[in-house]
């Protein structure tokens, strides 16, 4: 997979987003964040690796505290009873330092089949000694077929959410020691 030194490799959180894009009221568009996340990259010999992720719900931040509490609640994620979103892979096909990883995306407790595009920053040893690796990734998913079905009705037509969620990935790994 890309090159990567074999091994398991930590998702540096400190270092990463996890963001989310949707269309709101048909004209703009609403960007927020996941704050915490873990997720474990493992590359064995042959260019062989799974990916497993766990996204906290309560995390979500659009930098609006109305808007987080009602997506976090029973419309969209409900965060307390599925307090997680969930990635693992079942399929990294590679071209390059291009490649699509393709797995079980799970939120709000229904599991469907996604893929991302993906493209590799590089490894490299940092001044501390740790070996990172960086990545930047990419899918498109409908939000109802994850029963994220909320919606208001607009004066002039159409809807204040739209459906289609951009889930964008800038992600740093760091070799397990």
């Amino acid at each position: 997979m890309a090159n990567l030194t074999p091994g398991t490799w930590n998702l540096d959180s400190s270092h990463s987003e996890i963001g989310m894009t949707v269309r709101h009221a048909g004209i703009s568009k609403v960007r927020a964040v996941f704050e915490e996340a873990e997720a474990t990259l493992v590359v064995s010999e042959g260019d062989v690796a799974t990916v497993d992720a766990r996204v906290k719900a309560v995390s979500f931040n659009s930098k609006s505290p109305d808007r987080d509490a009602h997506v976090r609640g029973e419309d969209f994620l409900d965060s307390e009873k599925h307090p997680e979103l969930t990635f693992v892979a079942n399929n990294i096909t590679a071209s390059g330092e291009e490649f699509e990883i393709t797995g079980d995306l799970s939120i709000r407790g229904v599991t469907k089949p996604v893929t991302f595009e993906v493209e590799f920053g590089g490894q490299a040893v940092d001044p501390f000694g740790m070996t990172r690796a960086g990545f930047s990734a990419n899918t498109v998913i409908s939000r109802k077929e994850f029963g994220l079905t909320w919606n208001a009705a607009l004066e002039a037509g159409g809807v204040l959410v739209g459906d289609k969620v951009s889930i964008d990935l800038e992600a740093a790994f760091v070799l397990a020691q």
